[in-house]
């Protein structure tokens, strides 16, 4: 899994939250987003099985989720034989690299003003073994 991918397993629901409003708007929640960012930052071969596994999303979520990408252009797919293939469409991709950005900008954000000047959050990182 992708390094952006993995920081943002234990990313907030209140900075990507899922709505599809009468606009057809879709926002992310950090499940979706590493479904995303894990096709982006990988050269592997996914199928669905494979991407639900490797993100710990179920897999009639991640289905879902990939057919409703695929509605809107963000992912592609390919059916070889029993198994189809799924990758990120240059929309996708875009959106993918917009994803980086915005997780890296949540990353910078501190709220001193708020705490009279003291640092409350600390930037998402890796869970380290101690």
């Amino acid at each position: 899994m992708d390094f952006e991918a993995k920081r943002l397993k234990g990313m907030p629901g209140r900075y990507l939250n899922q709505m599809e409003n009468e606009s057809g708007m879709l926002l992310l929640k950090d499940k979706q987003a590493r479904i995303i960012l894990m096709l982006a930052g990988s050269d592997k071969e996914w199928h669905l099985s494979s991407i639900a596994r490797e993100t710990g999303v179920t897999y009639i979520h991640t289905s879902r989720f990939v057919s409703r990408c695929e509605e809107k252009g963000i992912i592609g797919s390919e059916v070889h034989g029993k198994l189809k293939k799924i990758f990120l469409t240059e929309k996708g991709k875009k959106i993918a690299e917009d994803l980086k950005g915005i997780i890296s900008k949540i990353n910078e954000v501190s709220e001193p003003e708020a705490t009279g000047g003291q640092q409350v959050r600390q930037p998402l990182s890796k869970p380290s073994s101690a």
